[in-house]
């Protein structure tokens, strides 16, 4: 077995892991510090709206014109007094598109380009958006978006518990704030395939951030029933218990992304694909991100307030201290459940430093009782 399969292997049954909810305020600086650079950067710079939101217009002219990009720009800046983006396609024509101009003017616009271009007008091919069909567009996706969150939370209400729905809630917001927050920053263009990308990260990182709050509930199954571990025990070893799982398939999904951002974007100048590719490649990194470190420490934070997760607490904290006054091992075997038996699935082995199951657990996944 390779070490990465190996590694996985033993975080899956509790022989080693990290304490990610022990040291959560480090994570949630973290996250708060991104978060804030966003925020900022959405302030300051704004988004780049395309014309499908704006409106505007896209003129395309002949192959095997002598005129180059930049010359291009210039001329069609000049010729609306607006912003132009120039582009080359692949068969050799070029494409620019001018934002935020009345649609009454294009054809003014078209005859002055063509003649600066040296072509003949009806060679230019125009596309016109209009200003209130990229209003309609614009509230249409937040409406959109707006009904997604909301059936998340239902959702995640019914199948698990408010608390897990309201921390996968916040990872989404996290995960859409970094987002448009790098989008501003770097300037690139906001049109309907970076809507199509917001809505599929988001699909990505609630499936990421699931997966763990379902192996988060099966463990938890009447923990109160034993003095063993603590909710944030559990937690902790639910993530590390899926963690390969994260990375890997978050590596496997920002491939082919990285791919057409970098070089399909990059490389070969295809400007076209970064309005998706871009949004892709931050969403999927953050929703990993948010569901191991935000998401479910969270929910920890959450459920420690409970009353009984802080009777739950204060037993398991005592227990090891008397354990270690005693000079016993911390995680002992001897089940708390009256008649001697403790449920299997009600004793998962915490995670981390502080809490390693004991060297005959080790290899089975969880803290065993007496068998019936």
């Amino acid at each position: 077995m390779s070490k990465l399969g190996n590694l996985g292997a033993r975080l899956h049954r509790g022989e080693v892991g990290y304490d990610f909810v022990g040291n959560r305020k480090i994570w949630y600086g973290i996250s708060i510090l991104i978060t804030i650079t966003a925020i900022l950067g959405l302030a300051v710079r704004g988004l780049n709206m395309g014309i499908e939101f704006q409106g505007g217009a896209v003129f395309t002219t002949p192959k095997h014109m002598t005129a180059s990009v930049a010359q291009t720009e210039n001329y069609a800046q000049d010729a609306s007094g607006h912003d132009a983006i120039v582009q080359k396609l692949g068969d050799g024509s070029l494409r620019v598109q001018i934002a935020g101009i009345d649609t009454n003017k294009s054809d003014q616009i078209k005859d002055t380009l063509a003649k600066d271009l040296k072509v003949n007008p009806e060679q230019i091919n125009a596309d016109l958006v209009g200003p209130s069909w990229g209003q309609q567009i614009a509230n249409k996706a937040w409406e959109g978006l707006a009904i997604f969150m909301i059936l998340v939370v239902i959702y995640l209400a019914i199948a698990f518990e408010w608390r897990m729905a309201l921390a996968a809630l916040v990872a989404l917001i996290h995960d859409i704030t970094i987002t448009t927050g790098i989008y501003a920053l770097v300037g690139f263009e906001v049109t309907p395939g970076t809507v199509i990308g917001l809505l599929t990260i988001l699909g990505y990182s609630l499936y990421d951030t699931v997966v763990v709050f379902d192996s988060l509930k099966e463990q938890t199954r009447d923990i109160t029933r034993q003095t063993r571990w603590t909710y944030s025990d559990v937690a902790n070893r639910s993530i590390n218990g899926t963690l390969m799982r994260s990375i890997n398939t978050t590596a496997v999904a920002l491939l082919p992304v990285a791919g057409l951002l970098f070089i399909g974007g990059g490389v070969l100048g295809a400007g076209m694909l970064n309005d998706i590719s871009l949004s892709l490649f931050v969403g999927l990194a953050a929703g990993a991100y948010s569901s191991i470190f935000i998401a479910t420490p969270l929910v920890a934070d959450l459920k420690e307030r409970e009353p009984q997760m802080k009777a739950l607490r204060k037993r398991v904290l005592a227990k090891r201290a008397q354990a270690a006054a005693q000079g016993e091992p911390i995680d002992s075997e001897t089940s708390d459940v009256p008649g001697g038996d403790e449920p299997e699935d009600a004793t998962p082995a915490a995670v981390g430093s502080r809490n390693q199951p004991a060297a005959r657990n080790r290899g089975r996944g969880r803290p065993s009782g007496k068998r019936r």
